[in-house]
C-alpha cells in the first residue's frame, strides 16, 4: 500500500499545476517562456536590465554544464512595469504578468537583507511559484557572499523549475554522524573549513574561539560556526554553496549525504538533486547535446506592461433565467465594475445568446457615472442558445474598436451553457494574445473552458449553489501588475438564510493595512431587509445610506467616506418579509497607504485536475509584503458539482501537506471526492484576539549567507547579516478578515456519493527524538486515519545503532514497545518516552529512530523521517580555550588539527 500512495502522489505532483501558470517550456535543450518581471514601485534603472541579461546569460552556461550538456536558457522576457518611461525597444506583452512570472524583482518589505530566495512549498519535485530577487542584490557586487549572480539563479533555478531544497540548514547547522564526529549539515561531505566563534569584532577584526559542544546535545554551541576553505577541490553541490569557485555539480547518488539534517533529505526521502532532478519531466526526454558550450546565448525580449484592458462577456441565454442566475451575474458584474476593477482601466461589455451584441466598448473608469453608464447595460431578459466564440469574437471587436490590441487584455467569460462550436474559435484565442478567465456557472456549463483559461494563462472559476461563488470569482480577478496598493482586497462574503422577521447580527474587523474605498454592499433575494451599520466609533448607517441599484437587481451599497475607521464594524440585518430569504454580505476595500503593503491571502490548489483516489493539496498563502502572517486561523470551503461543501482547516505545523512550518503558507490534503465534474474552492483568513503576528524569520530555499571564507590561511570575513530593528522585532499586527476565492479544478474517476477512502495516514516528516537519562523522548504531529484527517490506530517504532540499516531495512529494526502509546487526533502533538532496551547505553552512544502509523483498515504510513538520539556525557572540560588573537592575523596551521572537520 505504500508503494501505490508513493505512485499516487507521484502523479499527483505531475498532473496539471494549480493556479499559478508559468509559460515556460523545454524545447530541443532550451528553456522558452521564461519570465521576469520588475515591480513597479522600482525606480527606473537601466542598470537593473543590464544585470540580469548578465545574470541569465553566465547562469545558462552554467546551467549547461551542471546538468551535463542537457538545458541551457534560450528565450527570456523582461517585464518592464507601466511606472518606467516608454521606449521604442518595448514591446506590448501577450500573458506575460507580473503576478504570473517566474522571477521577480521587487522591494523586501522590512527591509532586512538581499537574500535571493525561492517560493516553494509543495512536495519533491513540485515546481515552486517564482524566485524573488531583491534590486539591490541585482545591482550590488554580492559575489563575495553568495557568488556570482549566474550561479545563485542556477541554485535558485533548481528549486522553481525542479522542486528541489536546500543542503544546509540555518537551523541544525552540525549534527553528529554515524562516526561520531560532529559535521557541518553540507553535501558533499568533501567541502572543507573549520568550525569558529565570533567573540568580538572591533574595528573589522574579531577575536574568536573554537566551538565549544553543548552538554545537552552534543553538538557544537549555538554561536559556532562553519567557514569553508575559498580553495576547494569538491565539486558538489550546487544547493549547498555554489559561490565555491569548484562547484559546478548537483550532488548524485555516489557523492549526496544521506545523514545531514535538510530540506532536501526531510523533503525527498534521503534521495540526491540529481537523482530528484533526472526523474522531472524535463529530463525525461531530454538527451545530453553534442556540443560543449550552449548552441546560442539566450535572446532577450523587453516587454512594457500596458494599461489594463478587461471585456466582460457575459452569457444571456435562456438557460440563464434559472435559479436567479441572471440576478447573480448582475449582481457580481456590477461589484467587479464599482468595487473591483481598478481606477484607470479600460473596460467594455459584450452579451451573448445564439448572437452576440456589443453593449459597451471600452471606456476609460474614471468615476461614478462612467459605472453607470456600463452597467446600465446589464442584461435584464435571458433567451435564446449558446455561441460562446461568438461572445469572445465580439469581445476581440470591442477591444480593437477602441483602438487597443487584443494582446496582453483581458476577458472574463462568464457562461452556464454548452457550445457544441466552441473548439472552432480556439484557433483565434492563441492568435488574439489576449488572457481569458473563464466562469462555470452551474453544473452545465461547457467543458472546454477550462482549456480556454489554460491556452491563454487565465483563472478559472466555477460557482453552483453557493450564492456568493460569483461575488468571490469576480473579486479575484484583480490586476495582475503587482501593484498590490491598488487591487481590491475581499473582507467578507458572507451568505445568510433568514427566516421571516428575523434579525441577524455580524461583525467584520477592518485592519490598519486596509480602508481606502471601502464598500458594504447587502443583496436580497424577495425584499429588501432593514439595515443598520455601525463603525467602531459608535457611527451608525442605515437602510436609507445604502444606495439601491435602479436595474432592480436586489443590490444595495454603502461605500464609506474618506478611509474607514479602523476596528470592528458590527452589522445587523432584519428580514421584514414573512417568508425565509437568503441576504449576503460583501464587503470590499484596498490598501489604506501606497507606501504600506496590506495583509493579503490567495488561495490555490495543487493542481487543476484530480483523478480519484489521489490527494490534492489546498494551500492558502497569507503575507503582508513578503512576510509571513502566522498565528491565524484559515478556512478551507470546497464546494461540489452537486453542491456538497466539505470545510477544511488550514495548517502552518510543518507536517502532513505542509512543508515548511510557520512560513505563511497553510496547507491541508483534500480526499473528500463526491462524484466528478468541477470543485471549487474559496479560503477565509481571520485573525480573531490578538494572535496573528508576522514572520521576521528569512525565508527557506534561498541562497546561502556566506559569513566568510578561509584563504591563503587567514579568515576572510564579509559584512554581517543586517539585523532586524527591535522595534520590529514583535511585529504584532491586528485583527483582521480575508476571503479569496481559489478558482476551481476539476475531478474524474471518483464514485458519487460517500466511499471509503483507500489511503493511509500521512507520513510522519518532523519526527524529533533526545535522550533524557537514561531513556529517548520522541515527539512528532499526529497523522490522521486517512493522511491528515481523522485519528491513526496505532503506531509501529523501530531503532537502530545504523542509520543506513533503519533507512533500507525498516521492516527488521528494533521493535519498541508502543503499547501504551494512544494516537491522538491529526494535528496533535505527540510524545513518547522509552527505555532504549536491549541496547548497551553508554558516552557517545547514538541511536536512530523512525515511525509508521497504521490506520482502521490496516494501511501503513510510508516510513517518518529518521531521527538522531545520542547519549553524551560532558567531560569536564570539553572544548579548547579562547584563542584571543585577532582573526585576521590568524594562521590556521597554529589549530587545523582541532578544527578542521573530519572528512566522512
Amino acid at each position: 500500500m505504500v508503494l501505490c500512495l508513493n505512485v499516487i502522489l507521484f502523479l499527483t505532483l505531475h498532473l496539471l499545476p494549480g493556479m499559478k501558470s508559468s509559460m515556460v517550456n523545454l524545447i530541443n535543450n532550451g528553456y522558452d517562456g521564461i519570465v521576469i518581471a520588475i515591480n513597479p514601485s522600482v525606480p527606473e534603472d537601466e542598470k537593473l536590465i543590464e544585470n540580469i541579461k548578465e545574470m541569465v546569460t553566465e547562469a545558462s552556461t552554467y546551467l549547461f554544464h551542471a546538468t551535463k550538456r542537457r538545458v541551457y536558457f534560450r528565450n527570456v522576457s523582461i517585464l518592464i512595469p507601466m511606472t518606467w518611461k516608454s521606449k521604442s525597444e518595448y514591446f506590448i506583452p501577450k500573458q506575460e504578468s507580473y503576478d504570473q512570472a517566474d522571477v521577480i524583482v521587487a522591494n523586501p518589505y522590512l527591509k532586512y537583507g538581499d537574500d535571493p530566495y525561492t517560493l516553494q512549498y509543495g512536495r519533491c519535485g513540485e515546481k515552486g511559484k517564482y524566485i524573488h530577487f531583491t534590486p539591490n542584490f541585482l545591482l550590488t557586487n554580492n559575489f563575495h557572499i553568495y557568488g556570482s549572480r549566474g550561479r545563485v539563479f542556477v541554485h535558485e533555478w533548481a528549486h522553481l523549475r525542479w522542486g528541489i531544497f536546500d543542503e544546509y540548514n540555518v537551523d541544525q547547522p552540525f549534527y553528529i554522524s554515524r562516526k561520531n564526529t560532529i559535521e557541518a549539515t553540507r553535501c558533499s561531505t568533501h567541502i572543507t573549513g573549520i568550525n569558529v566563534v565570533f567573540k568580538k569584532c572591533p574595528g573589522g577584526s574579531c577575536i574568536t574561539s573554537l566551538c565549544r559542544r553543548d552538554s545537552q546535545t552534543g553538538l557544537y554551541e549555538a554561536k559556532c560556526t562553519f567557514l569553508p576553505k575559498k580553495s576547494q577541490t569538491a565539486k558538489e553541490s550546487i544547493m549547498f554553496m555554489p559561490s565555491l569557485h569548484s562547484v559546478t555539480e548537483f550532488c548524485t547518488e555516489k557523492t549526496h549525504n544521506t545523514e545531514a539534517p535538510n530540506l532536501q533529505n526531510k523533503m525527498c526521502n534521503g534521495k540526491s538533486t540529481w537523482d530528484v532532478i533526472m526523474n522531472s519531466v524535463d529530463f525525461q526526454n531530454t538527451s545530453p547535446m553534442t556540443e560543449m558550450n550552449p548552441p546560442t546565448h539566450p535572446t532577450f525580449s523587453l516587454l512594457k506592461s500596458k494599461q489594463r484592458v478587461v471585456c466582460l462577456v457575459l452569457d444571456k441565454s435562456g438557460s440563464m433565467s434559472a435559479e436567479d442566475r441572471l440576478f447573480q451575474m448582475n449582481q457580481a458584474a456590477e461589484l467587479y465594475l464599482i468595487q473591483v476593477i481598478e481606477k484607470g482601466s479600460l473596460v467594455g461589455m459584450v452579451t451573448f445568446d445564439s448572437v452576440a451584441e456589443i453593449q459597451n466598448h471600452l471606456t476609460r473608469i474614471t468615476d461614478d457615472n462612467v459605472y453607470q453608464k456600463i452597467t446600465a447595460k446589464l442584461p435584464q431578459v435571458a433567451n435564446g442558445g449558446t455561441s460562446i466564440c461568438r461572445g469572445l469574437k465580439a469581445g476581440f471587436q470591442a477591444i480593437i474598436h477602441s483602438d487597443q490590441s487584443t494582446s496582453g487584455s483581458e476577458i472574463i467569460l462568464l457562461t452556464d451553457g454548452e457550445d457544441n462550436e466552441i473548439n472552432s474559435c480556439f484557433e483565434d484565442v492563441k492568435r488574439s494574445g489576449a488572457i481569458i478567465h473563464t466562469i462555470a456557472l452551474g453544473p452545465s456549463a461547457a467543458k472546454e473552458l477550462e482549456t480556454l483559461s489554460n491556452m491563454t494563462g487565465g483563472y478559472r472559476f466555477f460557482a453552483n449553489k453557493d450564492i456568493t461563488g460569483l461575488t468571490n470569482a469576480f473579486s479575484r480577478i484583480s490586476s495582475r501588475s503587482g501593484s498590490i496598493t491598488q487591487q481590491a482586497i475581499q473582507l467578507e462574503s458572507k451568505a445568510l438564510k433568514i427566516t421571516g422577521r428575523k434579525r441577524v447580527n455580524g461583525t467584520v474587523p477592518v485592519d490598519s493595512t486596509v480602508g481606502n474605498d471601502t464598500f458594504f454592499v447587502v443583496t436580497w433575494t424577495i425584499q429588501k431587509p432593514e439595515i443598520v451599520l455601525q463603525d467602531p466609533k459608535g457611527k451608525k448607517y442605515k437602510t436609507s445610506d445604502f444606495k439601491e441599484d435602479k436595474l432592480n437587481i436586489r443590490s444595495a451599497r454603502l461605500q464609506i467616506p474618506g478611509i474607514a475607521e479602523t476596528g470592528t464594524w458590527t452589522y445587523s440585518l432584519l428580514n421584514n418579509h414573512a417568508s425565509p430569504q437568503i441576504l449576503t454580505v460583501t464587503v470590499t476595500t484596498r490598501a489604506r497607504s501606497p507606501t504600506t503593503p496590506p495583509v493579503t491571502a490567495t488561495a490555490h490548489m495543487s493542481q487543476n485536475t484530480a483523478h480519484y483516489p489521489s490527494p490534492v493539496i489546498v494551500y492558502a498563502q497569507v503575507s503582508q509584503g513578503f512576510l509571513p502572517v502566522l498565528g491565524i486561523n484559515v478556512t478551507a470551503i470546497i464546494e461540489t458539482e452537486d453542491g456538497h461543501q466539505v470545510t477544511l482547516e488550514l495548517w502552518d505545523n510543518g507536517a502532513g501537506a505542509d512543508t515548511v512550518k510557520n512560513d505563511g503558507i497553510y496547507s491541508r490534503y483534500f480526499t473528500d471526492y463526491r462524484g466528478n465534474g468541477r470543485y471549487s474552492l474559496k479560503v477565509h483568513a481571520e485573525a480573531r484576539n490578538n494572535t496573528a503576528r508576522l514572520s521576521l524569520r528569512q525565508p527557506q530555499n534561498k541562497a546561502l549567507y556566506i559569513p566568510g571564507y578561509i584563504e591563503n590561511g587567514k579568515i576572510i570575513l564579509n559584512p554581517p547579516r543586517p539585523e532586524v530593528k527591535d522595534d520590529l522585532a514583535k511585529a504584532e499586527i491586528e485583527d483582521f478578515s480575508r476571503l479569496t476565492s481559489g478558482g476551481s479544478f476539476t475531478v474524474s474517476g471518483a464514485p458519487p456519493g460517500n466511499h471509503p477512502s483507500v489511503l493511509p495516514p500521512n507520513k510522519i516528516i518532523d519526527l524529533e527524538a533526545k535522550f533524557k537519562e537514561d531513556h529517548i523522548q520522541l515527539s512528532w504531529t499526529a497523522p490522521g486515519n486517512v493522511l491528515d484527517k481523522g485519528k491513526a490506530n496505532s503506531y509501529i517504532i523501530r531503532i537502530s545503532k545504523s542509520f543506513l540499516d533503519l533507512q533500507k531495512d525498516f521492516d527488521n529494526a528494533t521493535l519498541v514497545n508502543t503499547s501504551s502509546l494512544k494516537p491522538k487526533e491529526a494535528g496533535s502533538d505527540e510524545n513518547f518516552e522509552f527505555k532504549p532496551e536491549p541496547f548497551r547505553i553508554e558516552n557517545g552512544t547514538n541511536f536512530y529512530i523512525a515511525v509508521q502509523a497504521i490506520n482502521e483498515a490496516n494501511l501503513t504510513s510510508e516510513v517518518s523521517n529518521i531521527a538522531q538520539a545520542i547519549k553524551f556525557i560532558p567531560m569536564p572540560e570539553d572544548s579548547v580555550p579562547a584563542l584571543g588573537t585577532k582573526i585576521s592575523a590568524i594562521n590556521l596551521a597554529i589549530f587545523a588539527l582541532a578544527m578542521i572537520l573530519s572528512i566522512v
